[in-house]
């Protein structure tokens, strides 16, 4: 069994985001508590001043600044084997951590353990709307505890888009290779992940609760990365893996309409 003194929060920080604080604030309030650090890239006043007010360990990242550089630098500062990698604009609900570790605990080879989530946008929660319609859909085979091992079914979940959200997701490093996450994408670099890990034995633990919500802005970097088309050829080479190219070309144009609604 996985105690929460096995289980740390890794939260992203750059720039000098607004929603920082509430970020912060969510992990503060979990119904278990469990250990919380910021690592960032980009250190500044603000991120310091956040750090210090909350007496929130603060890790500062050597190396170039990257998406994977600064995930995989989140969790090299991590000395649990359970590691949640929080993105700075995200809020987590309190019963988040209880319900990932009694989850993950149930489990004799835990891979990763990933939950529902809503959404926040114009500062309201969104719970429901056809993207998350059909993401619920996708991730319904793993409902099943008898699934959550089957590599056939995880990759055909996987098959047909990315339906896990990052930020939800919590890591079992000791079963998990090391790095975590490559280089070789800026956006789908979580989906290249689940996409590896899916071929080892080991569990997927899908929680089927929205315990957390994902902020849609127009600062966030899956805005950016969508307005130029970054994403849909990294969507591309994903389905790729999974289809014949003439196959994969068809889901990736439907994929990329259907993730319009990532922006506002």
């Amino acid at each position: 069994m996985y105690e929460p003194s096995n289980h740390t929060f890794a939260v992203c920080a750059y720039g000098e985001s607004p929603y920082l604080k509430d970020c912060i604030e969510s992990l503060l309030a979990q119904k278990v508590q469990t250990k919380i650090l910021i690592a960032t890239s980009t250190p500044n006043a603000h991120i310091k001043k956040i750090a210090n007010t909350y007496e929130i360990p603060l890790f500062i990242n050597k190396g170039e600044p990257g998406i994977s550089h600064d995930w995989n630098c989140a969790i090299g500062h991590c000395t649990t084997d359970l590691v949640t990698i929080s993105h700075q604009d995200d809020i987590y609900l309190p019963e988040f951590a209880q319900e990932t570790l009694e989850s993950i605990g149930h489990s004799n080879h835990p891979l990763i353990s990933f939950t529902d989530y809503g959404e926040i946008r114009d500062s309201e929660a969104v719970d429901k709307s056809k993207l998350l319609s059909i993401k619920r859909a996708l991730l319904s085979p793993l409902k099943s505890d008898r699934n959550s091992n089957s590599i056939f079914i995880r990759r055909r979940v996987l098959s047909m888009g990315s339906p896990i959200c990052c930020p939800s997701v919590t890591y079992c490093r000791s079963n998990l290779p090391d790095p975590l996450f490559l280089n070789r994408m800026r956006c789908d670099l979580d989906w290249e992940a689940w996409e590896r890990f899916s071929k080892l034995e080991g569990d997927y633990i899908y929680i089927p609760k929205i315990l957390m919500r994902h902020r849609i802005h127009e600062g966030s970097e899956t805005t950016a990365l969508i307005k130029d088309d970054t994403r849909a050829a990294e969507d591309l080479a994903m389905f790729e893996k999974f289809w014949p190219r003439p196959i994969a070309q068809i889901i990736s144009n439907l994929y990329s309409a259907s993730m319009s609604s990532n922006q506002l």
